[in-house]
């Protein structure tokens, strides 16, 4: 039976933002000097965007947030072999707020920002192996 075609284009719309924020978190730790601040905000980002990938997938409502549990939860509720990841996951949420305005935190390390985009990486692969090929987009992998 073929799938709700928009429901698949909206599925695809957040897994698409989410790689590519992953994709400007790269970019990021590229750049000269490495915008590291920038990398692990990407990271955070594009955990989300999977996430809510996710629960769009299933039908779940979600409110607009950057609290990785909050959309997280219901993600490892639907499917509890996601726990693992999404726990590993949920520090970045600080990510969508810390180093984005000036004040008193210094940025994160290059080592910090790669070990945060590893961790978004993860948890959009495993969102990925779990949805249809019909919502993944011709560039995530």
């Amino acid at each position: 039976m073929p799938h709700d075609p928009e429901l698949v284009a909206e599925t695809r719309a957040w897994i698409a933002r989410a790689a590519t924020d992953l994709r400007a978190g790269r970019v990021d730790l590229d750049a000269r000097p490495p915008l590291s601040a920038d990398a692990a905000f990407h990271a955070q980002q594009a955990a989300e965007k999977a996430m809510k990938a996710f629960l769009t997938w299933h039908g779940r409502p979600f409110r607009k947030t950057h609290a990785l549990i909050e959309v997280g939860e219901p993600c490892v509720a639907i499917d509890p072999s996601l726990e693992t990841t999404i726990k590993a996951s949920l520090g970045l949420t600080e990510f969508a707020w810390r180093f984005r305005y000036p004040g008193d935190d210094s940025d994160p390390t290059r080592d910090e920002a790669e070990t945060a985009l590893g961790l978004a990486s993860d948890v959009v692969h495993a969102i990925l192996v779990r949805l249809p090929a019909a919502v993944h987009p011709p560039t995530a992998s």
